[in-house]
């Protein structure tokens, strides 16, 4: 992949992820920050950005959203294929909930 598509993907990614992020915020704040993984100061942080703000933001070249876990269980139960999913994500939400929100620093 070119270096100039690639940061494009990336600028895409941020921007749909911090739309989303708002929106979920929004509807359910609590919800919204469990499944995102933020915190509360960061949650504050999102709701605040004006729209401009939040187009300077995602234009960054790094990606914004990542990964939550880095725990292979957790990788390994999202990824393989068992025969009841529900149990098995249900499990690693349980596991994912007792990982502190990421902390500004």
């Amino acid at each position: 992949m070119e270096t100039n598509q690639l940061l494009d993907e990336i600028r895409d990614i941020n921007l749909s992820y911090l739309l989303l992020a708002k929106q979920m915020l929004r509807d359910d704040r609590v919800a919204a920050m469990y499944r995102l993984g933020i915190n509360q100061d960061i949650a504050d942080i999102l709701e605040r950005l004006s729209s401009a703000q939040l187009i300077k933001m995602a234009a960054s070249n790094m990606l914004l959203c990542r990964f939550r876990f880095d725990d292979r269980l957790i990788a390994d139960m999202l990824s393989n294929d068992t025969r009841d999913q529900s149990v098995t994500k249900f499990h690693a939400a349980i596991l994912m909930a007792g990982k502190p929100a990421e902390a500004i620093v």
